[in-house]
C-alpha cells in the first residue's frame, strides 16, 4: 500500500513539474520582420562562391537575419576562439546562425566530429545527411546532445533522401527530434507537392529550404522564387495552419557566380506572398 502511494505522489509530482514547465515556456513570438511565428533566413550554400563578408553584407540588404551555417564559412575545426568572433562578425550584422549545415556524414567518426561542431558553435539543429546505416548512431547522438537532426532532401539527384516520403519511413520511428529540412524544390523535382508534406509531416519538419524549380521532374531546374511551379502562397497557409515556428531559408542556387539580383528577387516575391496572403 505504501509502495502504491509513493508511486501515485511522484506521478502526481511529475505531471505538475511538466505544467508548472509548460506555464513557464514563453509563447512563440512573431518574427518582426514578417509578423508571422516563421522566421526569413538563408541558407548558406547560396554564398559557396563567396566569403562572409559579401554573405552578410547581402543579407543585410535583404533584411534576413537568421543564417544556416555552412562550413566553408566555419570550418569545422575551427577553435572557440574562432568560433567566437565568427557569431561576433554575425551580431554585427543583426543575424543569427541557426544551424549549421548541410553536413554529410559517412562514418561514426563524421557523426562524433559533426554534433561536437554543433555544440560547440552553439546551435540547436543540425542539417544533416547520413548514410542508412548511420540513423541508429544518430539517433543516439540526438538523445546524447538534445540537437534537432533535419535530414536535408536531395530529390532525385542522389539515392538517399529524394524527398520527404523516404526522410519519414527512415526516421517515423526514431527519436521524435529526428526530421527533415523540407527542400521544397527538390521535393518537388520529386514528383511530391511540398504543401501536403508540410502538413503531413509537420511534426518532423525541423529547417526548411525555400527554392523554386521549372518542373516536377528530375530535369526540373532551379529558378528565382515566383518564376517556377511551386504554390507559395498555399505554402504559407499551410506554414500559418501547422504553426511553423522555424525558418525558412532560401537556398538559391541559380547564376551561383552572380546570385544577388536572384536573391533580392526571391526575398522580396517570398516576402510579398507572405503579406498578401494575411
Amino acid at each position: 500500500m505504501k509502495r502504491n502511494f509513493s508511486l501515485l505522489v511522484i506521478t502526481l509530482l511529475s505531471v505538475l513539474t511538466f505544467f508548472a514547465q509548460a506555464q513557464e515556456r514563453p509563447a512563440p513570438q512573431p518574427a518582426p520582420e514578417t509578423g508571422e511565428l516563421f522566421k526569413v533566413g538563408m541558407a548558406g550554400y547560396t554564398f559557396v562562391k563567396f566569403d562572409i563578408d559579401k554573405t552578410l553584407e547581402t543579407m543585410q540588404r535583404t533584411d534576413v537575419h537568421y543564417l544556416c551555417i555552412k562550413d566553408f564559412h566555419l570550418p569545422v575545426k575551427s577553435t572557440d576562439e574562432e568560433i567566437a568572433a565568427f557569431h561576433a562578425k554575425l551580431k554585427e550584422y543583426d543575424v543569427t546562425g541557426y544551424a549549421v549545415g548541410p553536413l554529410y556524414m559517412k562514418t561514426e567518426a563524421d557523426v562524433d566530429k559533426f554534433f561536437d561542431y554543433a555544440k560547440r558553435v552553439g546551435v540547436k539543429t543540425i542539417v544533416g545527411v547520413p548514410g542508412y546505416e548511420l540513423l541508429p548512431y544518430v539517433d543516439k547522438k540526438v538523445k546524447e546532445y538534445g540537437i534537432n537532426y533535419a535530414i536535408h532532401l536531395h530529390g532525385p539527384d542522389i539515392e538517399i533522401y529524394q524527398d520527404a516520403d523516404a526522410v519519414w519511413e527512415k526516421t517515423k520511428d526514431l527519436d521524435p527530434r529526428m526530421g527533415m529540412c523540407l527542400d521544397v524544390g527538390h521535393d518537388t523535382r520529386n514528383g511530391k507537392d511540398p504543401v501536403a508534406d508540410l502538413l503531413k509531416y509537420h511534426t518532423r519538419v525541423f529547417d526548411i529550404h525555400i527554392k523554386d524549380v521549372t518542373g516536377d521532374t528530375k530535369l526540373g531546374y532551379s529558378v528565382e522564387v515566383g518564376r517556377g511551379i511551386i504554390d507559395f502562397p498555399a505554402f504559407v497557409k499551410a506554414l500559418r495552419k501547422v504553426g511553423y515556428t522555424g525558418v525558412c531559408s532560401l537556398e538559391h542556387e541559380r547564376n551561383m557566380d552572380n546570385p544577388f539580383l536572384g536573391i533580392a528577387e526571391s526575398i522580396g516575391y517570398f516576402r510579398g506572398v507572405i503579406a498578401t496572403t494575411k
